[in-house]
């Protein structure tokens, strides 16, 4: 029951992530004034802590030590990768070209850590 529901907690904080940097990301491109609102650069962090607490409940709930589980170390390297390229694409880029791609490789960095979750498979798609 415990692991079920961190789970769900865990699966619908990374639907709000998602849907977020989306979010972000187009009002990067549109170059928005929304981007610098107090909520805009509040609520996303406090997301992604209830995600990564979800995540670390479900690894001490199943006895889970990723260091001995390679499709976790790859989701943590992805979510590293992913968290240096959301910087760039929503910060630290220095032109607008260098954000879009960082935002589009961000992306793609996303739907590497889904499909290894979902297939505990390193390289979804090869095994």
């Amino acid at each position: 029951m415990t692991y079920t529901l961190l789970r769900l907690v865990h699966v619908g904080t990374v639907y709000v992530t998602l849907a977020l940097f989306v979010l972000r990301g187009l009002w990067m491109v549109l170059d928005s004034p929304r981007l610098k609102q107090r909520w805009v650069r509040i609520v996303p962090h406090v997301n992604d802590t209830l995600l990564l607490t979800a995540a670390i409940g479900m690894l001490v709930v199943a006895g889970l030590n990723p260091l001995d589980q390679p499709w976790l170390i790859a989701k943590i390297v992805g979510l590293l990768a992913y968290i240096v390229l959301g910087s760039v694409a929503l910060k630290r880029g220095r032109t607008k070209p260098i954000r879009v791609m960082a935002f589009i490789a961000a992306l793609g960095v996303f739907a590497y850590i889904v499909a290894v979750a979902v297939t505990k498979q390193v390289l979804p798609g090869l095994g």
